[in-house]
């Protein structure tokens, strides 16, 4: 098996065992910590990761909705709403987790410096989490004022559509800065070699004086 073949494989390993890792586990946490035939306790008392996400995105939905004095308030550990109005109930498909595990996969699973993966981990997945809770805020709004949404799709196509376009442009990113730092090496190099021919000339037309 040739090199390349084997690096190959070996990317599409360490892509696929962490996305399955990080999706189907948090999908585990999410089957035992609900109400229901595979509840566990312990799981539900001490993994339980996905609570706190939840209110994270729906608490930064209402800090963002405040922005514009949009008062708002909890109905329920799933479900905010504007007082008097209609509600958003946020279940477990809407946390994005499913995108989020995507981007961590890709990154781990490319070549680059372990600063540069958790600077590009950590950075797009804040970048997800905006998107979703501008879907959330907007949701809420047009749900109150009676927007339409647009083309009449779902607003989980939209969030899916304007994730998938933010990951390949992250992506893009992600292989040109891989780029450049490749580069500098041998830039580098140039101008180390370019120095020293300028200053093998130099002392070559001192000693012909």
């Amino acid at each position: 098996m040739r090199k390349h073949q084997k690096e190959q494989i070996l990317y599409l390993a360490k892509f696929l065992g962490l996305f399955c890792l990080l999706f189907y586990g948090t999908e585990a946490v999410i089957a035992f910590s609900s109400p229901g035939n595979h509840y566990s306790p312990f799981v539900a008392d001490h993994l339980n990761f996905v609570d706190p996400f939840r209110f994270f995105l729906l608490e930064s939905t209402r800090s963002l909705l405040s922005v514009w004095e949009i008062q708002t308030v909890f109905k329920d550990d799933f479900t905010v709403g504007i007082p008097g109005g209609r509600s958003v109930k946020m279940v477990y498909s809407c946390l994005g987790y499913g995108v989020l595990s995507f981007w961590i996969a890709f990154v781990f699973a490319n070549r680059a410096s372990w600063q540069k993966k958790a600077g590009w981990m950590v950075g797009g997945c804040l970048l997800l989490c905006a998107i979703n809770i501008v879907r959330i805020a907007l949701l809420l709004l047009a749900i109150n004022r009676g927007w339409s949404i647009p083309f009449g799709w779902d607003h989980h196509t939209w969030f899916n559509i304007v994730a998938y376009a933010m990951i390949i442009g992250m992506i893009v990113g992600f292989g040109a800065t891989g780029k450049k730092n490749r580069s500098l090496p041998a830039d580098r190099r140039n101008s180390r070699n370019k120095k020293a021919s300028i200053q093998e000339k130099t002392s070559t037309e001192a000693g012909l004086f």
